[in-house]
C-alpha cells in the first residue's frame, strides 16, 4: 500500500477556458447594462471581428464606436443574457464558445422571443487574459414563447 500523496493534476485547458469565458461574459454583461462601451470592449482583442446579421465590425475601435452609439440609442438601458451551450478548447490558447443569447430592452423583464440568437465566440489567451477574437451571431427565436410574443411569419424584429 503506497503512502505517496495523490498527484494533483493541473486543470485542463477546457476548465480554465470555462472559468475565463464565464468571467468574460459576466464582465461584458455588466458593462452592457451600464452602457459603458469602453468597459465593454476591454474583453476584445485589438483586431477582433464582430459579425451580426447585416453588420460586420473589424477592430476594437469599430466595435467600441458601434456599441457607444447603440448604448446611447436603441440599447440604452438594456441588458444581455448569455447561456453557454458548449465550450471546446483547441489547444491551450484558443477556445470556441457557443451561447444562446438575447437582449432585454429597457423595462423588459424578459427578452422578446424574437431577440434570441445563437452566438459563436472565438477566445484566445493573451498572457494571463482571455480575449474575444471573433464573435458571430444569428437569429434563433425562442419557439417556446407564446405566439403573441413571436413575430408573425415573414416579419423580422
Amino acid at each position: 500500500m503506497s503512502t505517496d500523496p495523490p498527484v494533483r493534476q493541473a486543470p485542463s485547458a477546457t476548465v480554465d477556458a470555462e472559468a475565463a469565458a464565464s468571467a468574460l461574459f459576466e464582465a461584458s454583461s455588466h458593462a452592457w447594462a451600464a452602457g459603458d462601451a469602453d468597459r465593454f470592449v476591454r474583453g476584445y482583442a485589438e483586431d477582433a471581428t464582430v459579425g451580426l446579421p447585416g453588420t460586420f465590425l473589424q477592430g476594437k475601435g469599430s466595435i467600441r464606436a458601434a456599441m457607444r452609439d447603440a448604448f446611447a440609442g436603441p440599447l440604452k438601458g438594456s441588458r444581455r443574457i448569455h447561456a453557454v451551450q458548449s465550450i471546446r478548447s483547441v489547444g491551450s490558447r484558443v477556445t470556441i464558445v457557443v451561447t444562446r443569447s438575447a437582449t432585454a430592452l429597457a423595462g423588459e423583464a424578459e427578452p422578446h422571443a424574437a431577440r434570441w440568437e445563437l452566438a459563436t465566440w472565438t477566445l484566445s489567451r493573451h498572457g494571463d487574459r482571455w480575449l474575444v477574437e471573433a464573435y458571430h451571431s444569428c437569429p434563433a427565436p425562442d419557439r417556446n414563447r407564446p405566439a403573441e410574443n413571436r413575430p408573425a411569419e415573414g416579419e423580422s424584429r
